[in-house]
Formats: C-alpha cells, sequence, structure tokens
C-alpha cells in the first residue's frame, strides 16, 4: 500500500505555543518521532518538550528530519517558511487568521480563496494539506480517543492529493479523532473562522452535516459571491 508505505513517522511541529504543544504531547503519546521548533532557541522550549517526549530541535532540522511537518504558527508569517527545503514535503497547515495577532491583513480574509491556498502558492512543490485547525486546542488536550470509542470527536481534512489525506487521516486518527475529508484545498475556506465547522467539537456525523450545510450559510454565500459562483440559498 502506497499510503502504507509513506506513512508518518517522525512528525515536525513548527510553532511551539500552546497548539503545537498540544499537538507534540498527542503524537508522542501515539508514539510518533517528534520535532518541534518555536521561533527562538530551542533551548528554551527543551524541557517541556522534553516532558512530553518530543525533541526541541531548530525549524532547520524540523524542515530536513520530518515525514511531515505541521505548521502551527501565527498565520501572517507564512511567508517566512522555506520554499526550496519544504519542496516535496507533506505540509499539514494548521493555522487560521487571528487579526489580533496577524493584524488587519486582507489578503488572508478574501473570501476567493483559503488560507491554505495561499500557503500552497507560497511552498511552491510542497504537497499542502488543510488539518487540525478547526477544533481548539483545549478540545484537542480533553477529547482524544482510541479508535472505535463512544462518542469519538473528528476532525475535518482538505486537500488535494487523495494519498496525502489518507496519509493525513491515518495522523489524525493516531492522535484520537476521526477524520472526516471535507473536499479539496479550497475546501478549508469551510474549516475557517467565520464557518459553521470553526470551533466544532463534535463526532463525525454531525461534522459532515455542517460542512453539508456550508453552501447555504451566511458565509458559505459570502464565498460563492466572492467567486463568482451562483450562492445556494434556502
Amino acid at each position: 500500500m502506497e499510503s502504507e508505505a509513506r506513512r508518518i513517522r517522525t512528525l515536525g511541529i513548527l510553532g511551539a505555543g500552546r497548539l503545537g504543544t498540544v499537538l507534540a504531547r498527542l503524537a508522542t503519546s501515539a508514539g510518533y518521532r517528534v520535532l518541534a521548533a518555536g521561533s527562538k532557541d530551542p533551548a528554551l522550549i527543551s524541557p517541556a518538550m522534553k516532558a512530553i517526549g518530543a525533541e526541541a530541535v531548530t525549524a532547520a532540522t524540523v524542515v530536513t528530519e520530518s515525514d511531515a511537518v505541521i505548521l502551527a504558527l501565527p498565520l501572517g508569517r507564512y511567508r517566512t517558511l522555506p520554499v526550496d527545503e519544504l519542496r516535496g514535503t507533506l505540509v499539514i497547515d494548521a493555522m487560521n487568521y487571528w487579526w489580533g495577532s496577524d493584524g488587519i491583513r486582507d489578503d488572508l480574509s478574501d473570501a476567493r480563496t483559503s488560507t491554505s491556498e495561499l500557503v500552497q502558492e507560497h511552498l511552491t512543490g510542497a504537497r499542502v494539506v488543510k488539518a487540525l485547525s478547526h477544533m481548539g486546542y483545549q478540545d484537542l488536550e480533553d477529547e482524544a480517543r482510541p479508535s472505535g470509542s463512544a462518542g469519538r470527536k473528528a476532525i475535518a481534512i482538505a486537500g488535494d492529493d487523495p494519498v496525502d489525506l489518507s496519509i493525513v487521516a491515518a495522523l489524525v486518527s493516531d492522535l484520537g479523532f476521526d477524520p472526516v475529508i471535507a473536499g479539496p484545498l479550497s475546501s478549508g475556506i469551510m474549516l475557517e473562522p467565520g464557518a459553521e465547522a470553526f470551533g466544532a467539537d463534535v463526532e463525525a456525523a454531525q461534522l459532515k452535516e455542517m460542512l453539508d450545510r456550508f453552501p447555504t450559510s451566511q458565509r458559505g454565500i459570502v464565498v460563492a459571491r466572492a467567486r463568482g459562483e451562483t450562492p445556494h440559498q434556502v
């Protein structure tokens, strides 16, 4: 199986804030080797990472030694990501636009495109999948459950390559959540702030219903009009 052969073993995380730390803990608990980098000297986060079984390293080490890299940075910094070094890499975009940390950015709030498409446009040659972005870090921390558990919550993912989607779906399941395919990378806009699924802490069936309702939602109508499409109004 191609997806099994390419299964993630070493997971890199760029960003060692609250989301990055929670994801590192979930991944180490699931048996992954985790390399995490913050924006400063790795020594500053080394004790915290060591306590959860992860390794604090430089961003360069994360990029060169990981099978996949999670972006848990402020979205406004996406243009600082190294294009050449990430070429060919599976990049999992867990970022969202927050005006408080990113500033007022019209380019990050343009309804004509999802923010993950902006990341993909910058990271030429990388394989970007939107995932682990719509559930709050505290819910991620508290709600992880083994596969098959009653009431297990779901995480939506969006991407253009079926193999990459299957790889990320396996990671999401290992972290403790049921994966739900939202669609191609452009569908990541259904997981962004302003959409019903953003902040969702629900089971797979409910999450799928939220995604199905997006075209007729207020946000969905705004997106359709911005993209020159006919809104699906009820």
